[in-house]
């Protein structure tokens, strides 16, 4: 059973009492005054008051030292009452300036040098190196379980903030995955929303078509929402994730756009490899972002996505002859959009350039290294 503070200060002062007491019995045989009641009674006001240390830790060890140089001066055995003035100066010590416990260090001195200078039987040097030696002893320690607490609740709190650090970086993330996959795919559902309700009456099988990609970009929506889920589930729980989109479905996610009424060419320079994960995802994204914002901005624009492969980088390009307003491209509120991509390529050791071209339209280029070695060091960004 575990016992709480106040039910610890209570076993500590009858623990100290006691051997008061019992220290009393043997006053007698040390050629000093044995205890009457007043010398019970004094030694009951030096020890009981102990209970409380904690809550005025001054208040306690000043009382305490009082009622011991009452206690000594009454010519009762010093030694008796000696542990509990001990106890409070270290409690002094543990939980106050260090100005404070050396004042209370040399009034508790004083009274045991006081008490060996009233006795007859003392050694002076003896009683002095005592006073001296057990002061400081007590304020030493006394300073450095001090330190230590307040090293301790320095630590719960700066692991306080790195989790709360962490929680929003994992909110950030998270909101990031669901702007990607809701957005694109919105995108191409309003899109094909507008077309079908505008040809309903005249031509009912470009209609029919136009529902029939808006179910099919809808059930992908929710696929990858799931997959998304399941990504953060394994992460909490420590399993393994669903594998997430990559480069090699950009042709999937080419045709739904091209559903949408943009015509998208892919283009691939290199032999494909597998990429990792993070750097694979993070250009799937970027993509998915950059044709989400031509389907926007710049309807009736040709787009041309671009994959460079390079012995230690991976270049993904996404360009149209559009001319939608180029402050409607990049968003700059809520870490989201072309803008947030700047954030994810950057985990990876990546770059992200936007901005309209001197041709006419807008483009998109991101390079991400496919190494860590090339992530730490800069990969040469020419091609």
């Amino acid at each position: 059973m575990r016992i709480r503070p106040p039910a610890a200060d209570l076993l500590i002062t009858a623990a100290l009492t006691g051997v008061a007491v019992l220290l009393g019995q043997e006053a007698a045989s040390q050629g000093w005054p044995p205890l009457d009641l007043a010398g019970h009674l004094l030694v009951g006001l030096v020890n009981l008051p102990v209970v409380v240390r904690g809550r005025a830790p001054v208040a306690v060890c000043l009382f305490v030292l009082a009622m011991w140089t009452v206690y000594v001066t009454a010519g009762y055995w010093p030694v008796v009452n000696s542990f509990a003035p001990m106890l409070t100066l270290y409690t002094v010590a543990s939980l106050r300036p260090p100005r404070t416990a050396a004042g209370c260090a040399v009034l508790m001195s004083t009274v045991w040098i006081y008490a060996g200078l009233i006795s007859d039987r003392a050694a002076m040097p003896s009683v002095v190196g005592q006073a001296m030696g057990f002061s400081l002893v007590l304020v030493r320690f006394g300073h450095v379980a001090r330190r230590s607490a307040e090293l301790a609740r320095r630590l719960r709190a700066e692991q306080e903030e790195r989790a709360r650090h962490e929680v929003a970086e994992e909110r950030a993330r998270i909101a990031r995955e669901l702007h990607d996959v809701v957005a694109h795919h919105i995108s191409v559902i309003s899109v094909q929303a507008g077309l079908a309700r505008f040809v309903f009456d005249s031509d009912p099988g470009t209609a029919r078509t136009a529902l029939g990609t808006i179910a099919g970009t809808s059930a992908e929506a929710l696929e990858e929402l799931r997959r998304v889920l399941r990504v953060l589930r394994a992460d909490d729980d420590g399993g393994q994730a669903a594998p997430m989109p990559g480069i090699a479905r950009l042709e999937e996610m080419a045709e739904r756009v091209r559903a949408g009424g943009v015509p998208v060419r892919l283009r691939v320079d290199g032999t494909p490899r597998p990429l990792p994960p993070g750097v694979d995802l993070c250009a799937y994204r970027v993509v998915q972002e950059a044709l989400t914002n031509v389907l926007k901005h710049a309807p009736g624009s040709t787009a041309l996505v671009e994959v460079h492969y390079r012995p230690r980088h991976v270049t993904v390009s996404v360009t149209d002859d559009g001319d939608g307003a180029v402050q409607d491209r990049v968003r700059t509120g809520g870490g989201h959009g072309l803008i947030g991509m700047r954030e994810r390529a950057k985990l990876y050791g990546g770059t992200v350039s936007i901005g309209p071209r001197s041709e006419g339209g807008f483009a998109v280029r991101v390079i991400l290294p496919t190494s860590t070695r090339a992530a730490r060091q800069g990969d040469g960004t020419s091609e």
